[in-house]
């Protein structure tokens, strides 16, 4: 996965309490080739008129909105079935971190697994951004996950990102468990010599 150090983006607010991941993706492209990217079937159904064509109202369709890295979004998103698609077609669409009071526990895990930061923020701040952002045009916000602080614009000061500190330092490193795993094989592989060298009968 890409390394994440900071991210300075203006920010799509995604509207809607308990957005699921059905909501994300919808199931039936689960099918689809994850080698060619789930960035088309990102919101899929609620960015779409009853035409099936996209909906201008909607907010990553609106001018501009492409070149939005962070997400803002509301209460418990990312709840519903643990499809880790939902956050696979997150960031095949170039989102580096999302913005909420709250995730659904497995999309939260699963966003950190693929190098999506997602920050908790609470309610009243992140309802001070919303209003923030609808009257400052091309207003940004930065995710500082190397020192580990969210800067809102304005007078909104800064607060902190809450991750497991081993998800924070594989983020910054871009490396996925695995990944992070062989960066000790030397570590690992003269332990294993040790213990088989104490240990005669183990290699048999």
């Amino acid at each position: 996965m890409k390394a994440f150090l900071r991210e300075t983006s203006p920010v799509v607010v995604i509207p809607g309490v308990n957005c699921d991941t059905d909501q994300i993706i919808p199931a039936r492209f689960l099918k689809e080739d994850r080698a060619k990217g789930y960035d088309g079937f990102l919101f899929h159904d609620i960015s779409r008129d009853a035409a099936g064509n996209p909906d201008p109202a909607f907010p990553l369709n609106r001018p501009g909105a492409d070149r939005a890295t962070i997400l803002l979004v509301e209460d418990n998103f990312g709840c519903g079935s643990s499809r880790e698609a939902a956050v696979y077609a997150l960031v095949d669409r170039g989102i580096r971190a999302v913005i909420g009071p709250s995730f659904g526990d497995i999309f939260f895990n699963n966003a950190l697994k693929n190098g999506l930061v997602p920050v908790r923020l609470p309610v009243a701040r992140c309802e001070a951004l919303e209003d923030y952002l609808a009257k400052h045009d091309g207003a940004t916000v930065t995710v500082d996950l190397e020192a580990g602080q969210l800067v809102l614009p304005g007078a909104l000061g800064r607060h902190p990102i809450e991750i497991p500190s081993l998800a924070r330092d594989c983020i910054l490193r871009g490396l996925d468990e695995i990944e992070m795993t062989l960066t000790f094989m030397e570590r690992i592989e003269s332990f294993e010599a040790a213990r088989i060298a104490d240990n005669p009968w183990l290699g048999r």
